[in-house]
């Protein structure tokens, strides 16, 4: 299953979205555009759906209701997410799934749901505040979602929400020696070689030598990759380079480049799970002629796994593959009224310098470039 169709209302940036989405997509826009919260409406209802998470505790993470209200918002206050959930088949009928939360916070400044809704293949199976909410207000600060006593019958849309993954590995983090013992599932690296560690042997060994065949076109020298534990059982990658001194090439995580981890993560991200996958611009630190293909990598896995992949980017090299479609592009644009977002599909002049042959950084990216930017030049020292 993958997300069909997204609509927003006075989420971060955004006072109103509604956009479709594609298997493979990707999220382009200036500096402080909503790039990053846009893809954390997904994090949102993962951190929802997830053991040892719920509603209060994924809106209190976020600076709670008023962090996440959109400053354009005016008398309608409330914060709707709405989701629609399906597969490429369900295009001609009814979706699978939809999914709709509304909430805003009490005179405690509590996160507490105004309305939440369930749809399975056009029949609506939940519709709250019902009845027994309206005689115990306090059901309001929980949503059905991450309940198993209240979801039997959209058991599977949570167990869809709980497998989003978002990764945007910092080296610096991996590199800490105290990681494995402070974090967990840490989406910027706390934890990722322990996740590494703990896949069962089988698996791991097959991935890391995927990861290790193209982390040899990538990295010069490098010849074998692998995992280990030191004594106190903390997981450490290792790598082995060419070197005139047969046992002088392994090296660990800690003098790895930045650009050889990220793409690593990026590598491993692809191929660990089948929910939808988020990535923060998976182009830092990497060689040009290596961001170029990022996408191409993306297309090739997806035809293996099916798998939904969510990319935000600033990179020209990473949108000019010519195989990415208008509708597999999401165009953020701020306005006065917070942030625009429209899929280039729907934009005509967009649409028709792609027909014409243009690449999806040609087409695009110039209606996203900053204004004035050449004043820059201009800063006095």
């Amino acid at each position: 299953m993958q997300f069909m169709h997204l609509k927003l209302h006075n989420w971060r940036n955004f006072a109103t979205v509604d956009v479709s989405l594609a298997t493979r997509m990707f999220i382009v826009g200036p500096n402080a555009s909503g790039k990053s919260n846009l893809l954390d409406v997904f994090r949102f209802l993962r951190d929802i759906a997830k053991p040892g998470g719920g509603f209060p505790k994924a809106v209190t993470d976020r600076g709670g209701v008023s962090s996440l209200r959109c400053l354009a918002a005016r008398r309608y206050s409330n914060i709707t997410v709405e989701v629609v959930v399906g597969t490429p088949s369900d295009i001609k009928q009814s979706p699978l799934w939809k999914y709709r939360i509304e909430f805003n916070q009490d005179n405690q400044r509590k996160p507490v749901l105004k309305r939440e809704q369930v749809w399975k293949a056009g029949e609506e199976v939940l519709d709250r505040p019902n009845e027994e909410d309206r005689g115990d207000p306090a059901r309001l600060t929980q949503t059905h979602l991450e309940q198993v006593n209240m979801n039997q019958e959209f058991r599977d849309l949570t167990r869809f929400f709980e497998s989003i993954r978002y990764l945007h590995l910092v080296p610096h983090i991996i590199r800490d020696p105290e990681r494995y013992l402070m974090r967990s599932d840490d989406p910027f690296g706390g934890d990722f070689l322990e996740q590494l560690a703990t896949t069962p042997e089988k698996t791991r060994e097959a991935r890391l030598r995927k990861i290790q065949a193209a982390l040899r076109i990538v990295v010069p020298q490098l010849e074998e990759l692998r995992l280990e534990r030191d004594s106190r059982g903390a997981p450490h990658l290792k790598a082995l380079y060419k070197h005139w001194r047969p046992k002088a090439g392994w090296q660990d995580e800690k003098v790895f480049s930045d650009g050889t981890l990220r793409f690593l993560g990026f590598l491993w991200s692809l191929l660990d799970g089948q929910g939808p996958l988020l990535l923060e611009e998976p182009e830092l630190s990497l060689h040009t002629d290596v961001v170029k293909r990022l996408a191409g990598v993306i297309h090739r896995l997806q035809k293996i796994r099916g798998r939904q992949v969510m990319v935000s980017t600033h990179s020209y090299e990473l949108v000019s593959d010519k195989g990415i479609g208008a509708d597999e592009v999401l165009v953020l644009q701020p306005a006065n009224e917070g942030t625009l977002a429209s899929v280039s599909k729907d934009n005509r002049q967009i649409r028709k310098l792609m027909e014409a042959g243009l690449s999806a950084a040609d087409a695009i990216l110039p209606v996203t470039n900053p204004k004035n930017t050449s004043q820059l030049e201009l800063f006095e020292v």
